[in-house]
């Protein structure tokens, strides 16, 4: 059986803002730009919506070759050469040394109260997936583990007929959204491709208290509170799978996802 892909969406910077696309090509990383940028703070520590829920207020994009960054009515605009010196950062257990760029960040210092350095991973870095869950060699961005996340809209709606006030999908912040299957189909796929690429789904996506964080860039108890209460396993509380990417190539809206097994 095949099911179809109904949105797209990368993450230039690590927890802000997605660009929503149309065609989602993918490299040796991932998603193009996926999370090749990170906020950390002084200590080279990565920062999130996690500690700054206001972050979600943010928005970034790639422009003519530069990463153009947004909040309110202050923009930067940041060409890849800006970022000129090394520096060793943490992304969760993985010590990564990156490229940081010199740049006045006070405007969203004082949103995050706390000092802000934009850090980007060049190409020939290299930061291993866990291998727990993929034992091969391959590259993971500043993403959380793995390069993509698929999720199903039939899962997001079995969720919001739980809830008292519906969520959008992008609480989850998956790259690829598929409709057409059953709730929570994607639990039994190992296996499936999507247009001219296969994928590995690796692991169950363990979720955080971004998804209970609003437009608004306020933090609630939901989704994930009732998403607790039929959704944990030894994962944690899941929603949506990860997947490693078997070569590069092209999704597009509209593309057929198949279950190999």
């Amino acid at each position: 059986m095949t099911w179809m892909v109904t949105s797209l969406h990368s993450y230039p910077v690590k927890s802000l803002q997605p660009v929503d696309v149309n065609i989602l090509e993918l490299d040796a990383f991932g998603p193009i730009w996926d999370r090749r940028f990170m906020f950390v703070d002084a200590e080279g520590l990565f920062v999130t919506q996690r500690q700054v829920p206001l972050l979600s207020q943010v928005s970034a994009q790639m422009l003519e070759g530069a990463l153009q960054i947004t909040y309110q009515n202050n923009a930067w605009k940041i060409p890849l050469s800006a970022f000129d010196s090394e520096v060793d950062v943490s992304v969760w257990a993985d010590q990564v040394e990156v490229l940081v760029c010199e740049e006045d960040w006070s405007v969203l210092e004082r949103v995050a109260d706390r000092e802000l350095r934009l850090v980007y991973m060049p190409d020939h870095c290299f930061r291993q997936v866990d291998r727990d869950y993929f034992s091969n060699d391959q590259r993971v961005s500043f993403a959380d583990g793995f390069p993509l996340l698929l999720t199903n809209q039939a899962s997001l709606e079995d969720l919001n007929g739980r809830l008292e006030l519906p969520v959008p999908m992008s609480r989850f912040r998956p790259n690829i959204v598929i409709s057409g299957a059953k709730p929570f189909a994607e639990d039994e796929w190992r296996r499936v491709r999507i247009g001219e690429v296969e994928f590995d789904l690796v692991k169950p996506c363990s979720r955080c208290v971004m998804t209970a964080i609003d437009a608004k860039g306020q933090k609630g108890r939901e989704p994930l509170r009732t998403l607790s209460t039929y959704r944990r396993n030894e994962f944690g509380v899941c929603f949506g799978q990860n997947m490693v990417h078997s070569s590069t190539g092209q999704v597009r809206v509209g593309d057929l996802l198949e279950v190999i097994f």
